[in-house]
């Protein structure tokens, strides 16, 4: 409930009378006379003393009057009905602690009533066994309440004599006290620059270094230095039209039905269609280049996909002086680390910047303000890890919290990564956040893994890596499991340490890494029993289980130390292989050498990866057959991987039961969405089962078919999750509208197996751009040889963006001969990539050049046959490079680059520019004096105000204006486009103008 809320309820319910009976009656004057001590709140409450008006129960009666009267009218109650008397108590205990606080009434007004109300809960028992919503409902009530209690405190006829008192004996004091502390405190930035040279080195110590697990065998380091470990991955946008998206591009198709096909209009519209669809489904390239392109990305990735890894890496490469260029939009930038699994942990309120670093346990403490001043000034690298690791019922409170921030601080750059299906897609979109995804590794990024991880295993793994590079080729099942860098990690170890044979599926391979952290690493390094236990495999997982399950059943995935502790001791005496143990010592020993738990701060404990916590807990829920807890998180995605792997841990007939129960939610699921969530949980699970009767198989498999083509790109990614099997239920291209087309291709795209080439070939000759596009983007997930046979060879290529990322890409575009009208550059291509390309320059009509390419580009931005060019970096030498290219006529300049006033001044030169694509902050920069010879121009307002004066004066043959990626509901004054004399259209899907009677009847509005 919004606690302004409350505040109104308890005002309109007049209960200040009620708190009032709290207080005894005052006396009259200032008390100087008698005893000069003031009175503390001990004398000032009824309910204590010999002269008291209230008991305890009249306490507790006024507080259930508070809770009833708080909680009551229309709408979804505050908190649990079933907690509404331990509330009450709680309350009325709080109250109860007025008459404990060591202060006088004139204090507590001094205090505030927030502050006051903190106290006031330090003083009184905690909230033992509320829910987060009763808890903040009961916060919520007790600061109102001590809002009334002040407000009746400044009305006592004692108080204002009283305070005037304490003023004047105060004031003199005060006085001297500023003096001496203006005279010995330092200038506010000299201590902020002190704090900041001593936190950016807490910050490189912190995090710059990672743990690889199994590399800790055979006397390896168990910890790489970051910068040795970490693997620069792709990160891709999110491939999806969006509401807005389609409606964008259905305005311009709108707009093409006008045209003459053919007519440089229709070929105008055309580009800036190619664009939009560039800009929503376009790659996005290394995941550490993220937020030098937009200031707030949402990055999604798997368990394991190095998530957490990338926020270390962006922390620490902000507090190196010598950073290299491209990862110079970090320098001066202050690193915020908030793992939102240790902000929440006892469900606490998320920290305002004051408290961002005492609440992730940082020792130092900064001076006042400074946090504030960090991100006021636009300095802040805010890094939000882990949306997915709180509850589902959190998420919102999060997002508002994080809302708040962004409202509050301009200028920063803001980074929040969760799994994949945690929260829909858009969940940050309308704050201007970009969604990004961590694509699996590639086949030569898992080979620079392998090479790295066995150079740091030391000389005697050497012999293993060649064998395990092969098998990663030649073993369909192992390539499979080698995604992610967690998954790459424990393939290394094991197969290292079990001499080169690997285990096969998933299941297997976690029994293994838990026999190998479990037993096999204190054995093998010869390390005897520190703690003095002796335990076998199967007791350890039986008790460290237990731990697992506690934390997935309550939603999280850190816990008090204590309380890891206590679910041990209780497991304990059950366990016959550690009931003759100390229970503390056995915990002790499971945390310290099992390999699977850590303490991330003194207090706390958590699992070295989420992977095991689910791996374990899924067998503990099949142990103990709690398959109703199993079936009611069917929808949740935090348990998606715990049901998948409880069914690997099941037996046949218990696995049987557990697909049925699931296909019973499917069928009491509320929406389609929960629907094809359990569906797609039960589907991925067939793979992780050691025996299916067909029949399940075949309902399970026909139950999706049914939701089937997928309604939107959400859905197709997560029936891509289903594997292969899926493949033989999407249909073909023949029966499918334009974006049905696309959003089976999106599914099957996200199959990255060779199974799903001949599906893909079906399309390659759609008439429908997003489709083919879509295609595509898709070669960076396939085996680029392969793929370049099979599909890019086969694409027809009318308005189609070849685009090229590595290269290998550039080269397979040489081999098959190709000579595309349209080429993106983007991601890793090198110079030499580059140099190959050259070979087709020369009959490229449209250039996109994005990434750090344009630092290597200049010398090839040749060519008779340039006609447009879109540019997303800053070329090398900069605009003047493009006075070599003779036909151009359309250029596009993303909201990444800043034109110089010597780059606008070459634009000025190029008398052929008839199109001009440039974000507003661009024309506002062009210098006064300076006239461009466009006449068509496309503005990307990005929530900003147009600046019409600046169009006016800087493109006086204007005839065509574009407007896109406006603020929703935003008026543009079109008065000063009066002036342009030949301006015929104005365009911007959905706009509101005003103005518009000032404009010749001759302008057509297109809104």
């Amino acid at each position: 409930m919004d606690p302004a809320l409350i505040g109104i309820r308890l005002a309109s319910s007049a209960t200040g009378p009620l708190l009032r009976k709290l207080l005894a009656k005052d006396g009259p004057g200032a008390g100087l006379t008698g005893a000069r001590k003031p009175v503390r709140l001990s004398g000032l409450v009824s309910f204590r003393g010999e002269k008291r008006t209230l008991t305890e129960k009249d306490v507790r009666r006024l507080a259930t009057t508070l809770v009833e009267r708080a909680a009551a009218g229309p709408g979804e109650p505050p908190f649990p009905a079933d907690e509404t008397e331990a509330l009450t108590d709680t309350l009325a205990a709080t109250l109860l602690a007025l008459g404990d606080l060591d202060m006088d009434d004139v204090q507590a007004v001094h205090l505030g009533p927030t502050a006051l109300a903190r106290r006031l809960r330090a003083a009184a028992p905690p909230p033992d066994g509320l829910s987060t919503d009763s808890v903040l409902f009961l916060d919520t009530l007790t600061d109102w309440s001590c809002v009334q209690i002040l407000e009746f405190f400044t009305r006592r006829t004692t108080f204002v004599a009283r305070t005037l008192v304490e003023q004047t004996r105060g004031q003199a004091e005060l006085t001297a006290k500023v003096d001496e502390v203006i005279r010995r405190t330092p200038r506010v930035d000299a201590r902020d620059a002190e704090f900041e040279r001593r936190y950016r080195a807490y910050v490189a110590k912190k995090h710059g270094s990672l743990t690889i697990y199994g590399v800790e065998l055979q006397g390896a380091p168990e910890r790489w230095p970051l910068d040795v470990a970490y693997l620069s991955l792709e990160a891709t946008f999110s491939d999806r039209m969006g509401a807005e998206g389609r409606a964008l591009l259905a305005d311009i198709d709108d707009m093409r039905t006008l045209m003459i096909p053919g007519s440089a209009d229709d070929q105008a519209l055309q580009y800036l269609r190619n664009e939009r669809i560039r800009d929503l489904s376009a790659t996005g390239g290394r995941a550490d280049q993220a937020l030098a392109r937009q200031d707030k990305v949402l990055l999604r990735g798997l368990a394991g996909s190095g998530k957490t890894t990338l926020v270390q890496w962006l922390a620490v490469s902000a507090t190196r002086e010598d950073l290299a260029d491209d990862m110079a939009y970090l320098r001066d930038r202050i690193p915020f680390v908030l793992p939102l699994r240790t902000l929440t942990r006892h469900g606490e309120r998320l920290p305002a910047p004051e408290r961002f670093l005492s609440a992730v346990d940082c020792p130092l403490s900064p001076p006042e303000g400074w946090a504030d001043r960090v991100l006021a000034a636009g300095r802040g690298l805010v890094l939000v890890d882990g949306i997915d690791e709180i509850p589902e019922a959190e998420r919102e409170r999060a997002r508002r919290w994080l809302r708040d921030l962004l409202d509050t601080y301009d200028g920063n750059r803001w980074l929040v990564t969760s799994r994949p299906t945690a929260v829909r897609d858009d969940w940050l979109a309308s704050d201007g956040f970009t969604e990004l995804t961590l694509a699996p590794m590639s086949t030569a990024e898992v080979a620079t893994f392998v090479r790295r991880w066995h150079k740091a295993a030391g000389p005697e793994a050497a012999p293993y890596e060649q064998p395990l590079l092969d098998a990663l080729r030649t073993t369909a099942d192992v390539a499979a499991l080698a995604t992610n860098p967690l998954m790459c990690g424990l393939i290394c170890a094991l197969h290292r340490a079990r001499r080169g044979f690997l285990p096969r599926g998933r299941k297997a391979l976690y029994d293994a890494a838990l026999s190998m952290l479990l037993t096999r690493r204190d054995r093998e390094r010869d390390m005897g029993t520190p703690y003095g236990i002796e335990l076998g495999e199967a007791p350890q997982i039986q008790l460290i289980q237990r731990i697992a399950y506690w934390l997935t059943l309550n939603g999280r995935t850190t816990m008090d130390r204590s309380h890891a502790e206590s679910v041990v001791r209780e497991a304990v005496p059950a366990i016959t292989e550690a009931a003759g143990y100390d229970p503390g010592a056995v915990f002790t020993h499971l945390l310290h050498r099992s390999g699977l738990l850590r303490e991330p701060t003194e207090e706390t404990v958590d699992f070295v990866h989420r992977t095991f916590q689910d791996y374990l807990a899924a067998k503990a829920l099949v142990d103990r057959w709690d398959i109703g807890v199993l079936v009611r998180h069917a929808a949740d995605d935090q348990w998606e991987d715990v049901i998948r792997m409880a069914v690997g841990h099941a037996r046949p007939r218990e696995c049987a039961e557990i697909f049925e129960e699931l296909l019973r939610a499917v069928d009491g699921a509320p929406d389609r969405r929960t629907q094809l969530r359990i569906l797609v949980v039960a589907a991925t699970a067939l793979d992780h089962a050691t025996e299916v009767a067909p029949a399940i198989r075949e309902r399970i498999l026909a139950r999706t078919a049914a939701v089937i083509p997928p309604s939107g790109p959400e859905e197709a990614r997560e029936l891509a999750s289903v594997g292969a099997a899926v493949l033989d239920l999407l249909p073909g291209p023949e029966s499918l509208e334009p974006m049905e087309a696309l959003n089976v291709v999106i599914t099957a795209t996200h199959i990255t197996d060779d199974a799903t080439l001949p599906y893909l070939a079906k399309f390659t000759r759609h008439k429908t751009l997003m489709v083919r596009s879509q295609l595509m983007w898709a070669w960076h997930r396939f085996d680029a040889s392969t793929y370049a046979d099979e599909i890019i060879s086969q694409l027809d290529p009318s308005g189609l963006n070849f685009t090229v990322m590595t290269d290998e890409h550039a080269a397979e575009l040489v081999r098959l001969g190709l000579r595309p009208e349209r080429l993106e550059l983007r991601g890793r291509l090198t110079r030499h990539g580059v140099a190959l390309l050259s070979e087709v320059l020369g009959g490229v009509k449209s250039l996109g050049v994005h990434d750090a390419i344009g630092q290597v580009l200049g010398s090839f931005l040749v060519g008779d046959q340039l006609e447009s060019v879109t540019l997303s970096t800053y070329p090398e030498g900069g605009f003047g490079v493009l006075r070599r290219l003779p036909r151009l006529r359309m250029l596009a300049v993303t909201r990444a680059i800043g034109p110089t006033a010597e780059d606008w001044r070459a634009l000025a030169d190029l008398s052929g520019l008839e199109l001009l694509s440039v974000p507003d902050v661009a024309v506002a920069a062009i210098p006064d004096s300076l006239r461009l010879p466009v006449t068509r121009l496309d503005v990307d307002c990005a929530g900003s105000s147009v600046h019409f004066e600046a169009i006016v004066r800087a493109f006086p043959d204007l005839e065509q204006l574009a407007l896109w990626n406006f603020e929703d509901g935003q008026v543009h004054d079109l008065t000063p486009l009066a002036s342009l004399e030949r301006l015929s259209r104005v365009s911007a899907a959905g706009a509101r103008f005003t103005g518009t009677e000032h404009l010749s009847r001759a302008v057509e509005l297109r809104t």
